[in-house]
């Protein structure tokens, strides 16, 4: 296995330790969180960028990466729903561009095609991992007693999430749209 799929996998296996610390009652908890995320997010810009220069692309690589990605994510807006900072209508919104996407590539890698993400893809991505950073530094700051009592803070992560369940959409459209002149759905 190279090493960008071991960086895949790695990011795979920090989802249910990000998940964890961001669920634990003790101080600093959202930092100690920042910092999985943050490791996290840097494997999947290290993956793709050592498997181009290097030319160890992988069909492995292609569909487990964003998979990874979605782990991340998900495990991020579940956390966030949890603690009351998120609309589960948007994890509903995104859950279901993902499901159809990934049901997608499943459906072109059935015809032997593989679909790696778009440029809408990686930038709904970047968003999501963004603002979940910026949403976690915000609890931060909130727990540091550095924000006013009054600030909103489950107004200010929904409206920031709903920019990405936004993005979500279109990425997700254009990817039908692009797919659908690839593979047949018709089998």
């Amino acid at each position: 296995m190279n090493i960008p799929n071991k960086l895949t996998i790695s990011r795979m296996l920090m989802v249910p330790v990000f998940l964890a610390v961001i669920l634990m009652d003790v101080p600093h908890r959202f930092l100690f969180a920042i910092i999985t995320f943050a490791v996290a997010a840097i494997t999947d810009a290290l993956d793709g960028k050592i498997a181009r220069k290097t030319n160890q692309i992988t069909v492995f690589g292609k569909l487990a990466d964003p998979v990874a990605d979605k782990m991340m994510t998900t495990a991020a807006l579940l956390a966030f729903m949890q603690l009351g900072l998120c609309d589960i209508w948007i994890v509903l919104i995104v859950l279901t561009r993902e499901f159809a996407v990934t049901s997608i590539r499943l459906v072109a890698s059935a015809q032997g095609t593989v679909i790696p993400a778009n440029i809408w893809g990686k930038l709904k991505t970047v968003s999501q991992m963004t603002f979940t950073l910026l949403i976690m530094l915000i609890m931060e700051l909130d727990y540091l007693k550095i924000l006013p009592d009054t600030a909103p803070l489950a107004l200010i992560s929904n409206i920031l999430l709903a920019i990405t369940a936004l993005l979500t959409v279109i990425s997700g459209v254009i990817y039908v749209v692009e797919s659908s002149k690839i593979i047949d759905f018709s089998k």
